[in-house]
This record gives C-alpha cells, sequence and structure tokens, in this order.
C-alpha cells in the first residue's frame, strides 16, 4: 500500500469531522492525482491560514485581523448583537447575508455533564459589551438543545438589569439542531421569527 509519509496524511484527514478513513483516502488521493492544481495549492493556502490567523479580540471570529472585519465593518448595525456558541454558528448566520449586527462568541455552551460552568465561557466580555456598546438587543443564538436552552436562561438572567430586549431564534430550528447544519433559508426564517423571552 502507500508509504508511511502517505499513511500520516491520511490518518491526519481522518481526523476532520464527518470523515472516516475511506473518505480520508479518497481525499488523499485526489490531492495525489491533482497535486499542481490542488494539492499545492492547498498547501499554500493552510500555511498563509496557519501564519496569520487571529482570534479577534472584541467577538471570538478567526479572521487574519483584529478586530476582524465583521467588527470593523461600519455597516453593521450597532445595537444588535448576535450571541452564537461557536466561530461555525458565526459563520452559518454570514452564509445567509441577512443579518447585519454584530456577534459574539461564547466558546461553548453551559454543560453540567462536560463540567463548562459560566467561567469557561466569554459571558463576562459579553455584558461588558452590552454596557460599553450600548446593546439594544441580544440575539441569543444558541443550539435547540437541553444545554443549549440552560445557557440561554442563564444568559437572560444575567442581562435582566441591563435594560436590553433579549430575543432567541423561533421556528425553524428543530430541538437538538445546530444552527452550522441548517440551511440558509432556515436560518433566516429563525431570525426573522425570533422571540423577545419572557413575552
Amino acid at each position: 500500500m502507500a508509504g508511511k509519509d502517505i499513511d500520516k496524511l491520511v490518518k491526519l484527514v481522518a481526523k476532520l469531522p464527518s470523515l472516516g478513513a475511506r473518505s480520508s483516502r479518497r481525499i488523499v488521493l485526489q490531492l495525489l492525482q491533482k497535486r499542481d492544481t490542488l494539492f499545492l495549492p492547498l498547501i499554500e493556502a493552510l500555511t498563509d491560514v496557519a501564519n496569520n490567523v487571529k482570534t479577534c479580540e472584541i467577538c471570538g471570529n478567526f479572521d487574519t485581523q483584529s478586530p476582524c472585519s465583521i467588527c470593523e465593518d461600519e455597516k453593521r448595525k450597532n445595537g444588535i448583537l448576535c450571541v452564537v456558541q461557536d466561530v461555525a454558528d458565526l459563520w452559518a448566520m454570514e452564509r445567509v447575508s441577512f443579518f447585519k449586527g454584530k456577534y459574539h462568541i461564547l466558546g461553548g455552551i453551559l454543560s453540567a455533564l462536560d463540567g463548562v460552568t459560566p467561567e469557561d465561557l466569554n459571558i463576562e466580555s459579553m455584558l461588558a459589551r452590552v454596557t460599553e456598546e450600548e446593546i439594544s438587543e441580544v440575539i441569543l443564538a444558541l443550539p435547540a438543545t437541553v444545554d443549549g436552552q440552560i445557557t440561554a436562561h442563564y444568559l437572560t438572567a444575567r442581562l435582566k438589569d441591563s435594560n436590553v430586549k433579549v430575543s432567541t431564534l423561533a421556528q425553524g430550528i428543530p430541538m437538538g439542531a445546530e444552527l452550522d447544519y441548517m440551511d440558509e433559508g432556515t436560518i433566516q426564517l429563525a431570525v426573522n421569527s425570533r422571540k423577545v423571552v419572557g413575552e
């Protein structure tokens, strides 16, 4: 079969989400067969990103600059902050090209089973942004899971005295679903149909 270097590459690719050994072998074979047009440009792109990627000091997004291009965009609506679990969810929202506010990445959700506490998440920086940026609405775009709902309730309680409207994504996001796996139309419907917490 393939040499140890190729085998090592296959094993590394197999560690990517949703890929097993068979899919990994097919991908590596495709890369090897298209060395000049695909493999080498991919190596260059991976190297560039690895050397230049930064975590945004404001929202937590990945970009080649900090603050990121979204936080720096003057066309973005000030006053609306969309809180998401991780970068994948931010990218899912951006795929829709519908939401024009700002984001805040929590870096996870509360989970008693996994031992994730409020101190493990970017909650204090979110609360500081609500005050400093004069936020009028916080959209909690969190997973429709038990842990996601617990996190939403906790954040709502923490925002209670902040004089901001707190809303959640509504219909279109089924229980147990994650934003990164939703299609653009479903996400747009959920944003349009968001509801104010407590109403």
